[in-house]
């Protein structure tokens, strides 16, 4: 994967990223995306998360022991612990991990429905997916749609709204709990106001420049079917194990003829 065409495509695109997430618009964004992102992994314990992030990290408030980190690239790779391989084919076994967070890469892979399941099938029972992308509904949603031929990040991405996500997150049998909106500016604005981002984070207004999905894995429960045993006719007096096929037996008649018949003889 390191060598590959593929993973040096992969590993050029999250390279130009960077200079956004350096900017103050990227800086402004990425502060108010880990504010969101706080209260759902600090409380969370466990022994491994995996963040697939286009910009810096943002486990770092998280208590799981052991935070991993996704590279396209060994050369990208942050340390021993990072994971390097394919988008869609994650090298670690089922129900692994206690939190996955995918940071806007679904908007710039070209099969990211099958980042979407890898995510789905290396993520615990009991836990939590994350999925960061920006707003196609918000105002710099409309910015967007204009710069369509810009190829610096992140206009150069596939912008999806969370409806679209939350269908995909259905067909991996997941559901999604919540959906937070962030980063409420204008269009030409690089900073957040404050008083707009607490209105707009108090009323979660789908015009936030990003989103946050949070998923979990549908627990599905078998269905009980009782059993019921019957018998649609009379058994045959000749079937093993019959005793009757209509009238009472009486332990008493069954004497009087057994001494009858020892009588006769």
């Amino acid at each position: 994967m390191s060598n590959s065409p593929k993973a040096d495509s992969l590993a050029q695109r999250l390279t130009c990223a960077q200079a956004y997430w350096q900017s103050d618009a990227g800086r402004a964004l990425w502060e108010t995306q880990r504010a969101c992102l706080g209260p759902v992994v600090e409380g969370r314990k466990g022994g491994h998360s995996l963040e697939m992030g286009m910009g810096p990290a943002m486990m770092g408030m998280s208590l799981i022991t052991h935070p991993i980190r996704w590279a396209p690239s060994r050369a990208l790779a942050e340390s021993d612990a990072s994971l390097v391989c394919p988008p869609d084919q994650w090298a670690l076994p089922d129900r692994c991990l206690d939190t996955v967070v995918i940071h806007h890469w679904l908007e710039h892979l070209h099969e990211a429905h099958h980042t979407l399941r890898e995510a789905a099938r290396v993520t615990a029972d009991n836990g939590v997916l994350v999925l960061f992308g920006f707003n196609p509904l918000g105002l710099n949603g409309l910015t967007q749609r204009w710069r369509k031929q810009q190829t610096a990040f992140p206009w150069n991405g596939h912008w999806r709204s969370a409806n679209r996500l939350k269908d995909w997150l259905a067909f991996v049998d997941f559901e999604v709990e919540r959906v937070d909106y962030c980063c409420f500016r204008g269009p030409l604005s690089t900073a957040c106001g404050v008083r707009w981002e607490a209105w707009g984070r108090r009323h979660n207004l789908p015009l936030g420049e990003s989103y946050m999905i949070q998923a979990q894995r549908r627990q599905r429960h078998a269905p009980v079917q009782r059993v019921k045993f019957g018998l649609s006719a009379p058994i045959a007096p000749s079937s093993l194990g019959a005793t009757r096929t209509g009238a009472p037996w009486s332990h008493s008649k069954s004497q009087r003829r057994l001494k009858k018949d020892s009588e006769r003889e």
